[in-house]
This record gives structure tokens, C-alpha cells and sequence, in this order.
């Protein structure tokens, strides 16, 4: 055995792993099936403009431990994410906030937007699913122009068809604030999460364009453990079955012009419209270059072949995660971990959080 650790996946679980193994004296070879590190937080200079390639990424954690943690290898920026909706031509900011509420209703006063809502919102004491949630939590208008057609695009279901629990973390404010987040820590690595990754992986052995079946077939015994970023029933060959997910398709285009759209991120919430945001990536740097780059992002039907984004997390394919965990947990080679290991989309401060957790779980022997 070479490593102590190969760690499939150079994103930024993987990242974190790695450099805490290390940081305890442990060897790492880090591979990834891409060539490039940095998973999906993957950016690449463009005409001197970070383009996030895999959709917008913006770091927010309250949690000082991960801040301190990350700031050790990039400088932060003070981007705050303040995307606006795009329904049928008008556009309204986000997340639901008062200057949302004046946009649709003409309202100035909390008070006068609360009853707005209230009169609204549908009462259903027991939602069955997302368009019910939805219709209680906030009513007719913000339902059907800013969550409908975006969710329904974002799934590829319709809102009756989806668990009410997706709409649950929907923020509400009565203030005039349009910061996305509440979290204390906010910002974009300067020079982008490449460049930061690259440092949580300076101490170790990376392999890219390395698919892990065909590299374990060569290589069986490279390692003490594995440590298995990538998609769980993927591993197993799928022998339980096949767990559900979404995918998404970007298209980038080059504009000859300093700014299209004045914002880093718009939703387009209208089911007439395929894409669901277009990202334009100097403003999550605050860029002045003269051109600009634009991402438009669709959602799609996953199928193998294409990159697994979002965990389908209903009661169907959460019982299927939980039986291949049954399997794993008899294998003590194999540490699976990230969103497709965990089969959990998590924010970027929970899977650094997790990574270093578990690396140092298993460099104590299993101890806390």
C-alpha cells in the first residue's frame, strides 16, 4: 500500500479531506475523472473574468471554524449574493423581501405586505406537497410568478408532483434587504476556487483526466482506504438499483460589451422560458474588463452519462440511499462522502465541515 488515502474526487470534500489527512502526517492520492480540480466549484479565467463553469458558487457560512478554515488559503471578497427574478418582463428582487413585496403589490409598509399575504395564502394545515406549501407559506402572486415555472423547470416535475419540503427553507423578510443570505461570512475567493483548491492540495499527489473504476482495476491496492466522492450506487454497479437526479446543461457566450445584465445572477422565473438564470460572472468579482462572459443554465432529465447535480432526496429514492448504506457500512475500505456519496446537497461551508469531520474520525481509528 502507497497511501494512506485515495480520494476520489478532487472537489472540495476531497480538498478537505486530503489537506486535513496530511496536516496529520497521512499520504493522499488525490484522482478526478475531469481535468481539472475543484468539482463543481471549478473557475477559469476568461478573459480575465472568474467564470464559475458549473453555476454560481458564493461562500456563506456562520460558522467561524469554516471561515477561518477556508480564508487560510484564499482572500475573500465582500460579493453578497442579491439575485433579482425575471417574470414576464419585470423583474423582482430576491429573496422575498419588502422590496419584493412593493414591486408586486405597491406596498411600503411590512404591515401592509403582511396583509397582502395573509389575505393571500391559502389555509392547508397539512401541505401534501410543494404547490400546497407554497400556496400556505406565501399566496397566490408569489407562488405562481416567482416559484411555479422556476421550480417546475429546476425539477422537471410539477410543483403537485414535488414533497412540500423543498419550499420550506424559502426566506421571508419585512425589511428592505436583499441580501440572499443572513450568514455572518459571506464572499468569493479572489482569483476563484481553483486557485484555492489548488492550495488545499498543494501538499498532495493529484492524477486528473483519472477515471477511479479503470485506475482500481490497474491499481488494487494503491491505499489503505478509499475515500469516494462520486455517486453511490455508481460504486455499488447499481446492483440495488438506480437513485434519481437532476442534471443541468450550460451554454457560456462571450459578449462584446462591459455589462448585459447589471447583476450577477437573474432568475428567469416564467415556464415559457427554457433556462432557468443567466450568471454573469464579473460581477461576482465587482469586474471592469470591456467584454463580458454569460452562462445561461438549463435543467435536465438525468441519465447515466450525464453529471449527477442534485439528489432526488423523496421517500423512494432516500429508503434506495439508506439500503446501499447498509452495504457500506460492512466495508471498512471505502469512506463515502460529498453530495453524491452522501447523496445530499449541502452548501459548500456543511460539505467542509463534513470532510474534515470525517477525515479526522477515521485518522483517530474511529474515535470522536
Amino acid at each position: 500500500m502507497k497511501y494512506d488515502f485515495l480520494i476520489v474526487g478532487a472537489g472540495l470534500f476531497g480538498a478537505a479531506f486530503a489537506n486535513t489527512a496530511v496536516s496529520y502526517g497521512k499520504s493522499c492520492l488525490v484522482i478526478d475523472k475531469r481535468a481539472h480540480i475543484a468539482g463543481n466549484a471549478y473557475t477559469e479565467n476568461i478573459d480575465g473574468i472568474q467564470v464559475h463553469k458549473y453555476g454560481a458558487h458564493i461562500f456563506h457560512t456562520n460558522d467561524k471554524f469554516v471561515w477561518d478554515y477556508v480564508n487560510q488559503f484564499a482572500e475573500f471578497n465582500h460579493y453578497r449574493n442579491s439575485p433579482l427574478a425575471n417574470f414576464e418582463g419585470k423583474l423582482y428582487n430576491l429573496p422575498f423581501n419588502m422590496n419584493t413585496f412593493y414591486q408586486l403589490w405597491g406596498v411600503e409598509t411590512p404591515s401592509d405586505a403582511l396583509a397582502v399575504m395573509e389575505k393571500q395564502r391559502h389555509k392547508i394545515s397539512s401541505p401534501r406537497n410543494l404547490e400546497e406549501q407554497a400556496l400556505a407559506l406565501a399566496g397566490n402572486d408569489i407562488y405562481e410568478k416567482l416559484i411555479k415555472g422556476y421550480t417546475e423547470k429546476q425539477w422537471g416535475r410539477k410543483c403537485c408532483e414535488l414533497p412540500p419540503g423543498i419550499i420550506t427553507r424559502l426566506p421571508f423578510r419585512f425589511t428592505f434587504d436583499n441580501n440572499y443570505f443572513n450568514d455572518k461570512y459571506q464572499g468569493i475567493p479572489i482569483g476563484g476556487y481553483t486557485k484555492m483548491v489548488q492550495r488545499m492540495l498543494s501538499s498532495c499527489e493529484v492524477c486528473l483526466d483519472c477515471e477511479y473504476f479503470k485506475f482500481i482495476r490497474n491499481n488494487p491496492k494503491t491505499a489503505v482506504q478509499i475515500v469516494f466522492t462520486g455517486a453511490i450506487d455508481q460504486f455499488f454497479n447499481y446492483e440495488l438499483g438506480v437513485l434519481g437526479y437532476r442534471s443541468l446543461r450550460f451554454e457560456t457566450r462571450k459578449r462584446s460589451e462591459p455589462n448585459f445584465q447589471g447583476n450577477a445572477v437573474i432568475n428567469y422565473t416564467s415556464s415559457e422560458i427554457p433556462y432557468t438564470r443567466i450568471i454573469e460572472h464579473k460581477h461576482f468579482e465587482f469586474g471592469a474588463s470591456p467584454t463580458t462572459i454569460l452562462t445561461y443554465e438549463y435543467p435536465a432529465e438525468w441519465k447515466p452519462g450525464l453529471e449527477p447535480y442534485y439528489p432526488i432526496n423523496d421517500e423512494k429514492n432516500t429508503t434506495l440511499y439508506q439500503k446501499y448504506m447498509n452495504i457500506a457500512s460492512k466495508r471498512d475500505d471505502v469512506i463515502f462522502g460529498g453530495r453524491l456519496g452522501m447523496y445530499e446537497y449541502m452548501d459548500m461551508d456543511k460539505i467542509i465541515i463534513a470532510a474534515i469531520k470525517l477525515a479526522k474520525h477515521h485518522i483517530n481509528g474511529g474515535r470522536k
